[in-house]
């Protein structure tokens, strides 16, 4: 059995961990919302209820507390425990294209306050994950780029090539702080072009191209 086969049926297994999430991993979108480019990584956390697939069908989301942005990640699963030295590729086991879903007002009032972020990144249904591919290693993936398509037109395009912090730098800096092991997943932070999802809209991530996963949002009022 593959790796990328053992991480499916360890999903199957309802034995996901931990979701770890980087924020303002990409200049560009830190400027959009006028925050600043952090000088070392800034994690937060989602609960495992907030994981959901990508699988044509729909997805429900909150929509009485303001609007609900957009964030398109590439997302890798953590297939071994994580050991002094170890290289990320030999610590990753699939990855794909996830969305970190964001109630935007509810976070601007959080952080004014300093409070933590979880009712605007928690909720149920705000981790969205794309189909899983094969890890081809850092250095293929610099070669390829990810993307969101809603309602046929891009919103999002990023690569690994353009992160502040590298795949390498995030493990070591998760796994010194919080721990790493399989099961967690990592998201990565997402690129420019984040914005708000209205009731019906198509979602569509795409990676190099092709589709890993859509759904129809539906926000409820």
């Amino acid at each position: 059995m593959s790796d990328l086969d053992d991480f499916k049926t360890t999903l199957d297994r309802t034995s996901l961990r931990n979701i770890y999430c980087v924020g303002r991993n990409y200049r560009l979108h830190a400027a959009e919302l006028g925050n600043e480019v952090p000088t070392s990584p800034m994690l937060f956390t989602k609960p495992t209820h907030a994981a959901a697939e990508m699988t044509g069908g729909e997805l429900r989301f909150p929509g009485t507390q303001g609007s609900l942005h957009y964030e398109a990640e590439l997302v890798f699963a953590i297939g071994r425990p994580y050991e002094a030295g170890i290289r990320f590729d030999d610590l990753a086991s699939a990855f794909t294209v996830g969305l970190d879903l964001t109630l935007r007002e509810v976070q601007d009032k959080l952080k004014a306050k300093g409070h933590p972020w979880l009712a605007a990144k928690g909720f149920r249904n705000s981790a969205v994950l794309g189909r899983w591919l094969a890890y081809p290693g850092e250095e293929a993936l610099k070669s390829g780029d990810f993307g969101l398509r809603i309602n046929d037109q891009e919103v999002q395009r990023g690569s690994v090539r353009d992160m502040v912090f590298d795949l390498q730098t995030l493990a070591d800096f998760v796994a010194l702080h919080y721990g790493l092991g399989p099961g967690d997943l990592l998201f990565t932070g997402t690129p420019a072009g984040v914005g708000a999802l209205s009731d019906g809209d198509l979602l569509d991530a795409r990676w190099n191209g092709e589709s890993v996963g859509s759904f129809v949002a539906r926000i409820a009022r």
